[in-house]
C-alpha cells in the first residue's frame, strides 16, 4: 500500500502541531512545529510524493512553515475538506485511492475514509483512530509526521 501513495495530505492542528493554540500579547497566533517532521516532509517530497496541507484554520505561521518546507499545495480556512481534497486530486491527476490523509479529529474523517490510506496520529479522537487504516505511535506535533514519512518511504512491508 505505501509504495502506491502519490499524495500525502496533512491536517495542521493536532497533526503538524500538538493541537494547542497559542496567542501572543497582540492576539497573534503562534504555532510550534517539530523539526523532525520537516525533515520527513522534505524526504517524501524528494522521493516524488506530493504533499498538501488542508486545514480548517488559516494561519500565517502555517503559510510560512509550508513555504519553508516546499509544500506547494496549502489550503487553509477550509470548511469542506472532502471537496478540497477531491478538487486537489483532480488538479494533480491523482486518484483519491493513491492518497494518504492524516488527521486527528472529526473534521478529518471525510478525508480519511475517502483516501486510499487514512492515518490517525496516536492521540487522535477515538472515532478517527477507529476509521484509520494506520495509527502512529507518536502523537501529533511530536514527530508523528516524521514517523509517517519514514513508514511511507520504507515500503509496504514495514
Amino acid at each position: 500500500m505505501t509504495r502506491s501513495v502519490r499524495l500525502l495530505v496533512l491536517d495542521v492542528d493536532g497533526v503538524l502541531t500538538d493541537g494547542r493554540l497559542w496567542y501572543g500579547p497582540n492576539g497573534e497566533e503562534l504555532k510550534g512545529f517539530h523539526v523532525r517532521d520537516g525533515l520527513g516532509i522534505k524526504s517524501v517530497l524528494a522521493a516524488g510524493i506530493e504533499i498538501a496541507v488542508i486545514s480548517g484554520r488559516a494561519s500565517a505561521a502555517v503559510s510560512a512553515r509550508c513555504a519553508e518546507l516546499g509544500i506547494r499545495h496549502v489550503i487553509q480556512g477550509c470548511t469542506d475538506k472532502r471537496a478540497a481534497f477531491d478538487s486537489l486530486c483532480t488538479s494533480l491527476g491523482i486518484a483519491p485511492e493513491a492518497a494518504a490523509c492524516v488527521g486527528d479529529d472529526t473534521p478529518d474523517l471525510p478525508l480519511l475514509v475517502r483516501a486510499g490510506l487514512g492515518i490517525a496520529v496516536a492521540d487522535a479522537h477515538p472515532s478517527v483512530r477507529a476509521a484509520a487504516g494506520h495509527v502512529t505511535s507518536l502523537p501529533g506535533g511530536h514527530g508523528a509526521v516524521r514517523e509517517i514519512c519514514d513508514w511511507l518511504l520504507a515500503g509496504p512491508n514495514s
